[in-house]
């Protein structure tokens, strides 16, 4: 670590010296800027985290250029290359450090490609009705019924190498099941969804690097049986832990009751089934979801209640305060706390890297490191990409480490120290201590909303305009009562002495709440703003990156991309037609601007379009465009070209003959004359797709762009009767969305 930092710093030592005595007389004081920021980038060692930035486009470059699966030996060869000659580059630094930011990237693009490879598992291909045999992993019980995951052991006559190794499942009326248990029922599964709108949240990719290859749901009876051999110890243990989770996730529930017994539990273990919408929705406008998250906020207030109580308790025995070093203790302590409540909260992906982020900040403790600084959070990143390298893609990961970063850069800035007076009293220090926490609150917040708006409004689409307001006045609460609460109440409940614990931590859960809902009042607490591209989102990310990694002057270079992002998003180029994944209908833009369906798109595919179009209606709320009969339905675009969505076989013949796009979940003729035709078979290898219209032709957008990483293509249905499924079976489209831990700041 020591020769990478050293080389990067000599680096950027090489580069300066060249720039302050660069020949003629262009431009010498930028040259002499720059250079003395690079000296001072290198003697402040803020240069080592640009190869976790190297590391990150890497993976970037698998995800978004790879066609096809690479060979996992190519990447780890190239960096090989690029280390190689580093013995001989020591009088070279320039050269040195250009060499270890290539071998980064190549690294991560290694790390990419063996993670595929590692996931790689069978994925369902098509709807499909079966008998389902396997052992309950996890449940999440919900309002009504609630949603498994179960590791399959037979699917129907599927082959066991078709068969998805994982399925997760929603039932609405069964026998009391446990983690562990093995039924048998009949299951109807169809493959993870995929994008709903090209650049939209793709489940099915998740799904992918989760091991889940079907979703659906329970159909009929659940037969319960004794499973015909011993699981793995890592199948026991998960098993066990979530049977632990569900049995404190009904203990919190109950002792406080009602809505804020439900976000408590899921402040504790993670479970937030119980959560009805309408409180998701309250806590969406106020800006503080984060909260219900088990991600980065609980970590660190975890381990800092953990290290608050260790260190205290040791420093009420004199002899331990004078000899021992109990600061190092408690954050060994605090170490294995948090890492036992990450455990116990599900593991979920979030979690995993808010710990990982955690571990190395009180493990810099240990070896008398500043705990929050840059490099530290670099290593965090190495290490959570490391092990999941999909997860830049995410808006999880891109919010939280954004988040820390912007709060080490104004580290600074908020530690209140603009407050404090030499020789004041005990009134202007507890003055000064009130003002402190109040601004520093305010600024946190406010730091952390700059530094994950972007990654924010182009995963989401919306904005809470007073989520400063709402999360000013609800942390102190989560900080100073919620989570000293959870810790102390799960220390207490094997005693059984945990029910006036989480009687007081659901008086603050209240309070919590009923903020949320005052918040939610203010006229314009959620707006929904149009989609932007990706360009846009690259180009503000590296204003992040250039105004929190540099330690010098070198910050103010992140305006150039700052505006750039802005402009781009701010006027971000709108689909005229929106065609849905399986073929069932559209949505065209009218003379007026708005979007109109054409055909039976599905309700919830109709709410991306309008969220990614920046419009507020439901569903229910858009009217249809065009004519439709029995054979289906023709719309036209605000130039007077024809949109047909074709239902029967018989209408190809005229809709083919006079529409510009015919759009159909059948197979359309070979001959058909259309200048675009978007059927089944095009469906099959693009998925969901948009179109802008231009002179003369269209502009098209695909949401499958390769199948090499988001398991096999998967042909829409074709149309057919309906068929009657438990109404736990639509509870799957909720997580077409981002995850919610995606929102932790």
């Amino acid at each position: 670590m020591e020769r990478i930092g050293a080389g990067l710093t000599g680096g950027a030592l090489a580069l300066a010296g060249t720039l302050r005595h660069a020949p003629g007389r262009t431009l010498p004081a930028l040259r002499a800027w720059l250079g003395h920021c690079l000296a001072v980038e290198a003697e402040q060692r803020r240069l080592f985290p640009w190869l976790a930035v190297a590391f990150g486009l890497g993976i970037l470059a698998f995800f978004g250029l790879s066609d096809g699966t690479p060979v996992l030996a190519a990447p780890l060869v190239a960096a090989a290359l690029c280390l190689l000659p580093m013995p001989w580059l020591g009088h070279r630094p320039a050269a040195l450090a250009a060499a270890l930011v290539l071998a980064a990237a190549f690294l991560g693009y290694a790390a990419a490609t063996w993670r595929v490879a590692r996931v790689a598992a069978p994925v369902l291909t098509r709807v499909t009705v079966a008998p389902l045999t396997g052992l309950i992993e996890t449940i999440e019980e919900r309002e009504e019924g609630a949603r498994l995951v179960v590791v399959v052991a037979r699917f129907g006559t599927l082959a066991p190498a078709a068969t998805p190794t994982r399925v997760r499942v929603s039932y609405r009326k069964a026998p009391p099941l446990r983690p562990g248990d093995q039924i048998e029922a009949t299951a109807r599964l169809l493959p993870p969804p995929e994008a709903a709108r090209p650049g939209g949240y793709d489940f099915a990719r998740d799904a992918y690097f989760r091991g889940i290859g079907a979703v659906g749901s329970l159909v009929g009876r659940i037969t319960v049986r004794p499973p015909p051999a011993a699981p793995s110890a890592s199948l026991r243990l998960a098993t066990a832990v979530d049977a632990a989770r569900n049995a404190l996730t009904r203990r919190i529930a109950e002792a406080i009751g009602g809505q804020a017994g439900a976000v408590a539990a899921a402040l504790v273990t993670g479970k937030r089934g119980l959560i009805a919408p309408s409180t998701n929705d309250t806590l969406r406008a106020a800006g503080i979801y984060h909260v219900v998250s088990i991600s980065g906020l609980h970590m660190v207030l975890a381990a800092g209640v953990v290290f608050w109580l260790v260190r205290a308790a040791l420093a009420l025995v004199p002899h331990l305060a004078l000899f021992w070093p109990i600061k190092k203790i408690a954050a060994g302590a605090a170490m294995a706390g948090v890492s036992a409540y990450c455990v116990f909260s599900g593991w979920d992906v979030a979690a995993q890297r808010a710990l990982v982020m955690t571990l190395i900040m009180l493990g810099a403790i240990l070896v008398d490191r500043p705990a929050l600084s840059m490099r530290n959070l670099a290593l965090a990143a190495f290490a959570a990409l490391a092990r999941e390298p999909e997860a830049l893609l995410g808006p999880s990961f891109q919010m939280s480490f954004g988040a820390v970063a912007g709060l080490i850069a104004c580290a600074r800035l908020l530690d209140g120290r603009l407050f404090r007076r030499e020789g004041a009293g005990r009134l202007g220090r507890l003055l000064a201590l009130a003002l402190s926490a109040i601004v520093g609150t305010l600024a946190t917040t406010l730091v952390a909303q700059i530094a994950t708006a972007p990654f924010a409004t182009y995963h989401f689409q919306t904005m809470q305009p007073f989520g400063l307001v709402g999360n000013a006045l609800t942390l102190p609460l989560v900080s100073l009562v919620v989570m000293p609460a959870a810790v102390l109440g799960v220390i207490a409940y094997p005693f059984a002495l945990d029910t006036p614990v989480w009687w007081t931590m659901g008086l603050a859960v209240r309070g919590m709440l009923q903020i949320s809902g005052w918040v939610e009042g203010f006229q314009g607490a959620t707006v929904v703003v149009p989609a932007f591209g990706s360009a846009a989102l690259g180009l503000l990310a590296l204003a992040l990156l250039t105004a929190t990694v540099p330690g010098s002057a070198l910050r103010w270079l992140a305006l150039a991309p700052a505006l750039g992002g802005l402009a781009l998003a701010a006027a971000p180029e709108r689909p005229d037609l929106y065609v849905d994944r399986q073929g069932l209908g559209a949505a065209l833009r009218g003379t007026d601007g708005r979007l109109g369906t054409l055909g039976r798109p599905p309700p919830f595919v109709v709410e991306q379009w309008l969220r990614a179009d920046g419009d507020a209606r439901k569903p229910g709320d858009v009217g249809g465009r065009g004519t439709c009969d029995r054979l289906g339905c023709v719309g036209r675009l605000p130039d007077g070209r024809a949109v047909a969505v074709v239902r029967d076989r018989r209408a190809f013949a005229e809709d083919c003959a006079r529409a510009a796009v015919v759009v159909s979940n059948l197979q359309a003729p070979a001959d058909c004359a259309a200048a675009l035709v978007v059927d089944r078979a095009y469906l099959a290898r693009h998925g969901a797709t948009a179109l802008r219209a231009k002179p003369g032709g269209f502009t098209v957008l695909h949401a499958r762009t390769s199948a090499s990483r988001d398991g096999p293509a998967v042909a829409p249905e074709p149309a057919g009767p309906p068929t009657r499924t438990p109404k736990a079976a639509p509870a799957e489209e909720a997580d077409e969305v981002p995850p919610v831990e995606a929102e932790d700041q």
